[in-house]
């Protein structure tokens, strides 16, 4: 039988809480009704501005409409997977979270819109991939599938430039935040350098307390 640490547990385990939540929301108002999103925790800069600062994570957690759900929890589902077993459990958890912070960050900054969903955090895994191409680029399969993945970040960030209602700030930022978190918690399957994972950490924490200031002012 399989042991359970070698499942990817933190991602099913991100997927029933996406489902439970959207759940919920149906009964308690629906998932596409403004004042039900603002109420569940969506990102809405107002709040955010009077010190609701949870509203950088809850959004990870919140969709709006079936669609949405179904094919941010595909994504997640098989991406997931794959940045789990590469990262380990935690490291992954820690790359999700941050990631959508940044992205939500960076949509609070950006954007005025009410905005949810977990694609902030998602192309942060793609972005944990883009780490991965660069630090092993000598293994032949990580390269490939870092292709691969490049190829996708660029067809979805031409897709938001494109169509309306897309968060297009919120994925770029996510997809920022996960290509340095990736380097700042490292792998457990290969060395990352110390001088890279210091100047990654660094760099986000510029990027996330900038976008922070930016966002409270209100400026952009």
């Amino acid at each position: 039988m399989t042991r359970l640490k070698d499942q990817p547990y933190v991602t099913y385990g991100l997927l029933a809480m996406m489902i439970v939540v959207f759940l919920i929301m149906s009964i308690m108002g629906g998932t596409t009704d403004p004042m039900t999103l603002v109420n569940f925790g969506a990102k809405y800069n107002p709040a955010i501005r009077a010190g609701q600062y949870w509203r950088l994570v809850t959004p990870i957690f919140i969709h709006i409409g079936f669609t949405h759900i179904l094919m941010n929890g595909i994504t997640l589902y098989f991406i997931g997977m794959y940045v789990e077993q590469l990262f380990g459990h935690l490291r992954f958890l820690v790359i999700f979270l941050v990631s959508g912070i940044v992205g939500n960050l960076a949509s609070f900054t950006f954007s005025v819109g009410l905005s949810a969903g977990a694609s902030t955090a998602i192309f942060g895994l793609f972005g944990a991939f883009m780490m991965l191409g660069e630090s092993f680029s000598n293994n032949p399969a990580i390269s490939s599938m870092a292709r691969t993945f490049l190829l996708f970040i660029v067809l979805n960030i031409g897709t938001d430039i494109f169509v309306q209602g897309i968060d297009i700030a919120g994925h770029i930022g996510g997809l920022i935040g996960g290509f340095l978190v990736a380097y700042v918690v490292g792998v457990s399957f290969g060395k990352v350098s110390s001088v890279k994972r210091l100047i990654a950490g660094a760099m986000l924490l510029v990027i996330a307390v900038g976008l922070f200031v930016l966002g409270m002012q209100g400026n952009l």
